[in-house]
């Protein structure tokens, strides 16, 4: 306001007649006015590296187009269903009893939904872990007309009638057999503490693979990589921590490549670790772990894109930064080339996904088990820059979406038939008893403006918004 006001004195002093302050001011405002023109030709000249900038008319007409297709999918009946809002109402529990002396010092306030969330002696705990008996859901169960409905947060069963054990993991296609397989982190044993308010694990047993050919209807197909039970110097000893398994497969040798992330008890190995196998039911030949790029790498992905080429995405320097690479053609190592992205934003459990030439990866804050809200973020170069597009939530109520609906995103894949609409695949924490954690599967749709503003720039991205949408109860089309 200061500067405005000083400003204004300076231009009154300078005209010395209303004439010229006229004058002045109609030259400011042109100026204003053509950088204004130029700023917002420069946002909608964006083009895809095909087109040219002598394109005729109508080649911008069918750029147009293009980009009101775009937003066509958000008109199909499909993900009509899906893009639904649906509120949900917890009934927060009275304040805890306290002491008659503490009770006359201190007020009586709720305690924070998150620390409910975190407490398992929780009285509304079965609202966020509901139990076996009353909640689970998959093909074992009379489900009537439910059959094939998605129930985030309850337990899933395996085709055995067993809790699914797939946590942290990501979904592999092949095409071969056109089946879906499900790798995750398989804790099935008892949760450690390093300490009352450290970090949770369970001993390595493996990592666990569910076949399907619906995404609903899981087949428990083994522990594809297991334990190593006696030596200890060995990555995979019980007691060390392997994360976030992740598949891909190479063409050129005809294997099927995983990645993870390996560390020791006390998360201060922070390293990848790589294995290969023939078949995508193993099992896995463990090969070796490194720090990629010679940094620190906890919560990772690896993404493949269109053309073949494989990239390993890591949270490194202290879960301060994003760092992204090409792997080598045979996707076991890194290639030297690497770029560090979201510079200082603390982010990490990146899932990224790709939808008409624009890439986007969905992350979460960096708070240990505590669920946090999650970003997306878009880039028409895997490498980057990235840029905000804002909290993807929506539906639930407010801690909902700023928790990410309680929980932490590990994966995205394409819905099936439905162009621009995804599943958004999240894991549900629960740090006092890791193998009962709880998947958190809900449809994600690409459409509609941005809601945040460019960080460096003045305007909204081009790109379109990433939207996740809250279901008690969903299913596929």
């Amino acid at each position: 306001m200061s500067g405005s006001s000083a400003s204004a004195a300076g231009l009154r002093g300078f005209s010395g007649g209303g004439c010229r302050y006229s004058l002045l001011t109609i030259i400011i405002w042109t100026v204003v006015g053509f950088f204004l023109v130029v700023h917002l030709v420069s946002l909608y000249s964006r083009k895809d590296n095909n087109i040219h900038d002598d394109v005729s008319s109508s080649d911008q007409l069918q750029v147009v187009h293009q980009h009101q297709h775009q937003h066509l999918h958000l008109h199909h009946p499909v993900v009509h269903q899906l893009v639904r809002v649906e509120e949900e109402i917890l009934r927060m529990p009275p304040p805890r009893k306290r002491s008659p002396r503490t009770s006359k010092r201190r007020s009586r306030k709720p305690i924070p939904l998150v620390e409910e969330f975190l407490d398992d002696k929780s009285p509304i705990r079965h609202l966020f872990f509901p139990g076996l008996k009353t909640a689970a859901f998959g093909p074992t169960k009379d489900m009537g007309n439910e059959t094939s409905y998605y129930f985030p947060g309850k337990i899933w069963m395996d085709t055995e009638g067993n809790p699914i054990q797939a946590h942290g993991g990501g979904i592999l296609l092949d095409e071969k057999s056109n089946t879906y397989y499900w790798y995750g982190e398989y804790k099935d044993g008892p949760t450690y503490h390093a300490h009352k308010r450290g970090p949770a694990r369970v001993d390595i047993i493996g990592v666990g693979c569910y076949s399907s050919k619906d995404l609903w209807t899981w087949k428990n197909e083994g522990i594809v990589l297991g334990a190593e039970e006696t030596n200890k110097t060995h990555d995979l000893h019980k007691s060390n921590v392997l994360e976030r398994p992740k598949v891909i497969y190479s063409e050129k040798t005809q294997k099927y490549v995983m990645w993870m992330h390996i560390d020791d008890a006390n998360y201060t190995k922070a390293s990848v670790g790589v294995a290969i196998s023939d078949n995508p039911t193993g099992p896995f030949e463990y090969l070796y772990s490194k720090r990629p790029h010679g940094f620190d790498s906890r919560d990772m992905t690896v993404f493949k894109d269109d053309d073949g080429v494989a990239y390993l995405i890591y949270s490194s320097e202290v879960n301060s930064v994003l760092h992204i690479g090409p792997l080598t053609e045979d996707y076991l190592d890194v290639t030297p080339v690497m770029k560090r992205v979201m510079v200082g934003q603390h982010r990490e459990a990146p899932s990224i996904f790709k939808h008409q030439k624009v890439y986007y990866m969905v992350t979460s804050w960096c708070t240990g088990w505590a669920p946090n809200e999650a970003l997306a973020h878009a880039a028409e170069s895997i490498m980057g820059p990235w840029e905000k597009l804002g909290n993807p939530c929506i539906g639930g109520n407010k801690v909902f979406r700023l928790t990410t609906f309680f929980a932490q995103s590990t994966y995205v894949i394409p819905l099936p038939g439905v162009p621009g609409a995804f599943i958004f695949m999240a894991d549900r924490w629960n740090p006092a008893d890791l193998r009962d954690s709880r998947y958190v599967w809900l449809p994600l749709v690409i459409g509609g403006p941005a809601d945040q503003p460019l960080e460096y720039n003045f305007g909204f991205p081009m790109w379109s918004r990433v939207s996740i949408y809250w279901h008690s109860k969903w299913r596929l089309p």
